[in-house]
């Protein structure tokens, strides 16, 4: 979770290379956080690892900061999609029932007390969660809460209703 054990990894994988957005890069993998230098993925670029393909996909401000972007890999149709999804308690690993009303739940928590506001509602939000539903994932992985297997796109959809019903 936030790049904090990176170093530990690179150490145990002296020839892997962290890939983050040019921002991240900048602004905190390479200085503070990176053993070694990491590379920086254009938005839209593909990273081919063999057997997979990451694109990688910019979203500033979505879910957190302005070094915020999403993996999709392609072959299998997986979103990797860091704190959208977010839901606390806990939880099944994985999950086809509905994970937005645990979202709402953990928001509408969030929102009244210490974390409000933790994710942002821009004027870019509802376009970048468009073109995240436009990918029409069949997993959703979000880094706190169930992966969720089914529709995608109507689940992110979902997501993007209740973000401007709370948020905006």
């Amino acid at each position: 979770d936030e790049c904090g054990a990176l170093r530990e990894w690179q150490k145990t994988a002296p020839h892997a290379t962290a890939i983050c957005s040019l921002v991240s890069k900048l602004v905190s993998v390479d200085d503070v956080v990176a053993e070694r230098p990491a590379r920086a993925l254009e938005d839209g670029e593909v990273l081919l690892t063999g057997r997979y393909r990451f694109k990688f996909l910019q979203t500033p401000h979505v879910p957190h900061a302005w070094d915020a972007g999403h993996l999709f890999e392609e072959t299998r149709g997986i979103l990797l999609c860091s704190d959208l999804f977010h839901q606390d308690g806990d939880v099944e690993p994985v999950t086809t029932r509905d994970i937005i009303g645990r979202f709402r739940k953990t928001l509408i928590d969030y929102q009244q007390g210490p974390f409000a506001n933790y994710l942002p509602y821009t004027t870019k939000t509802e376009q970048f969660l468009n073109r995240l539903a436009a990918l029409r994932p069949n997993v959703i992985a979000p880094m706190h809460g169930s992966t969720y297997l089914g529709d995608g796109e109507s689940a992110i959809c979902d997501l993007a209703q209740v973000m401007r019903e709370l948020l905006a």
